[in-house]
This record gives C-alpha cells, sequence and structure tokens, in this order.
C-alpha cells in the first residue's frame, strides 16, 4: 500500500508539473518581449529594473550640446561683462527722471558742477559719481522716506553724457567733446573728430582719470599698417594730438619750406633733399644750423655742407623748429653774373649777325 501510494503521488506531482509548464513558458515569453511592462509588475519593495546604458536619441545629444554651448557663452559674455566700462554721472551730463504713474514728477534736469539735480519735493540730490541704478535708488528712497511716494519706481534716461565724454584736442578736423557711453576704440574717436590734420603728429598722448602719467601711443602714418596702436579709450579720456615737428630750410635752396618730420629725426642732407637741393649760388661751407637755446636765446652752428656730400665729415641731425640757413656765396653771384653778361653779349651779337 506504501509503495502504490507513493507511485501514485509521483504521477500527481508530475502532472501537476506538466499543467503548470506552458504558463511558466508564455510568463517568460511574454517579460522577454516587453521589458517595461516587466518591471512595473515588479514589487513595490524593490526598485524596477534599469538598463545599463541608456542610449541618448538626437534630440538628447542635441539639447546636450545646446547646453555645452550656452555655457561657454555665457562664460565668454560674463568675461566681457568684467571688461564692460561702469558709465558714471557727473556735472554737466543731461538726463530724464520719471516716476512710474506719476507724471507730475517727471524732470529734465542738467547736473550742476557741484555735482547736484534739483527734483520736486526732494530738493537738492548729489548724484555725481553714482551709476544711473545707484541713483534710481537714491531718488526713490528720498521720496519713500519723506512720504511723498508709496514704493515709488524711478527710471533715469541719460541724454547727454556730458561728463563721460571724450575730449580730443589738436591737430585734428573738430576738436572737442565727443560723448562716449559705449566702448570705443582710438581710430574711432579720431575718425569722428574729422580725422587728423595736416600738420598732426603720430605720437599721440592719452589723459586718464586717476593716472599721473599718460599713455603714449606711436601710430603710423597709415593707421591700417598696424592695428596695435587702436587702444581702448574710456570715458573722460582726453586725447592730445600734437603738431607734428616742423624742421625749417631757407635761404639759397629750391624750395624754401617747412618740413614735417613724421618719425622724429631728420638730418641736413634729408632736408636739404626735401627742399629741393642748393642752388648753384649757394655757398655749401657757409650753412647754419639756427636752434632755439633753453634761455629763450638763439645758438648758431656752422655745418660743412661740402664736406658731408664728400663724406668727409658726419651728416648732422636736426631737432623740431630748427632752421638750417644756406647763405648766397658772394663770389658765386659774380661768375653768375658775369657769365650772364657774356651770354647776354653773346646773344646779341648773334642778333645783330643775322639782322645787320
Amino acid at each position: 500500500m506504501r509503495s502504490g501510494t507513493g507511485f501514485v503521488g509521483r504521477i500527481c506531482v508530475f502532472l501537476l508539473t506538466l499543467l503548470c509548464l506552458p504558463a511558466g513558458v508564455v510568463s517568460a515569453q511574454q517579460a522577454s518581449e516587453n521589458p517595461t511592462q516587466q518591471n512595473n509588475n515588479a514589487p513595490a519593495g524593490l526598485p524596477p529594473v534599469q538598463p545599463a546604458v541608456t542610449p541618448q536619441s538626437d534630440a538628447a545629444v542635441s539639447s546636450a550640446g545646446k547646453n555645452g554651448s550656452g555655457q561657454n557663452e555665457k562664460s565668454i559674455k560674463d568675461t566681457e561683462d568684467d571688461k564692460t566700462v561702469v558709465v558714471k554721472l557727473g556735472p554737466g551730463d543731461l538726463i530724464e527722471v520719471g516716476v512710474y504713474n506719476v507724471p507730475e514728477l517727471a524732470s529734465k534736469v542738467r547736473v550742476s558742477n557741484s555735482g547736484d539735480i534739483y527734483l520736486p519735493l526732494i530738493d537738492y540730490v548729489h548724484v555725481e559719481g553714482l551709476t544711473q541704478e545707484e541713483a534710481q535708488e537714491l531718488i526713490e528712497k528720498r521720496l519713500e522716506d519723506g512720504g511723498f511716494v508709496r514704493s515709488p519706481h524711478v527710471s533715469i534716461f541719460v541724454d547727454e553724457a556730458m561728463s563721460q565724454g571724450v575730449t580730443i584736442l589738436g591737430e585734428v578736423g573738430k576738436p572737442g567733446i565727443y560723448p562716449d557711453i559705449g566702448d570705443h576704440k582710438l581710430y574711432s574717436v579720431i575718425s569722428q573728430a574729422g580725422g587728423f590734420g595736416q600738420n598732426a603728429s603720430r605720437k599721440i598722448a592719452i589723459l586718464r582719470h586717476n593716472q599721473a602719467d599718460p599713455i603714449r601711443v606711436n601710430l603710423p602714418h597709415n593707421l591700417a599698417d598696424d592695428m596695435s596702436g587702436n587702444v581702448d579709450i574710456q570715458p573722460g579720456d582726453t586725447i592730445t594730438v600734437p603738431r607734428a615737428p616742423i624742421i625749417y630750410v631757407v635761404g639759397d635752396v629750391g624750395r624754401p619750406s617747412g618740413l614735417l618730420v613724421d618719425n622724429g629725426t631728420m638730418t641736413v642732407l634729408q632736408a636739404i633733399a626735401l627742399a629741393g637741393g642748393t642752388n648753384k649760388t649757394a655757398s655749401l661751407g657757409g650753412a647754419r644750423i639756427l636752434r632755439k637755446a633753453p634761455d629763450g636765446g638763439v645758438t648758431e652752428t656752422k655745418v660743412e655742407i661740402k664736406k658731408m656730400l664728400q663724406a668727409k665729415v658726419p651728416d648732422v641731425t636736426l631737432q623740431a623748429d630748427d632752421i638750417l640757413f644756406v647763405p648766397i656765396s658772394g663770389k658765386k653771384v659774380m661768375v653768375a653774373r658775369t657769365f650772364e653778361a657774356s651770354m647776354a653779349v653773346a646773344t646779341a651779337m648773334a642778333i645783330y649777325t643775322v639782322h645787320p
């Protein structure tokens, strides 16, 4: 009986196994075909199964690229903002002050030499050295503390930034003060002033606030050849364009004139060449350099032009405002006049011969 019962029991277990097998196979196939549904059916206590590597779609990659680019652009913008010059109000500025929803308090005023502006109800307000935002906050506080306007919103618009203008003086087309609220370069400011004058030097000096020594820039004759001199100009700067040094060549030369020295140096032979050379009646050994002395007098220095041309003595460097005087040789004049008289007689005789 025991053996029969055990045999029957084993048969029952086998049959139950066969009956349960299709359901298990179907469940496994459904789980492999739909892993998401399997994860959703997981017990509440266990986290859903996540794939080891999640593939990114094109949209996700594009979005990540945009975000990275945006961060780079933001960092570049922040760096540029750090270099931005903060504009502050100063004497001479013409500003418009408005209070939101209170048109009666709108004013158009100019900052006085003491740095104050006069506004209705709150009297004088000192705004020199303040930015627009700081001045707005100060006026709002004065209005609210005085009980004139509850939670005021003040706006300031700068019509003329005279205190932040750039002053350009000297040898330019239109010297004066030019408003400069944004970032400007030296070349653009010179262009606004009408460009360089005929006698302008290329050695520019820039005076800047809070700097004792000026900024000196040596510009090329053609600005397009070298852009390194196109420096940044800040509000309140003063640009001075001096007259180029002039050397005067007078006396018995081809074209007595004043010569501009752009590079700051010129020799005696170079000056004579630019003046058209010496005439035949010039005294090459009697030339003189007339130079202003520190005490206001004039010094005289003899130069041997003939020996310079023969390379027997070195060429002499001239300075700004020097006068090179080449005199007339009396002997050469006498010879020239004798020659001219002889030619006149010969011509008269020839004419006389032709016309007896």
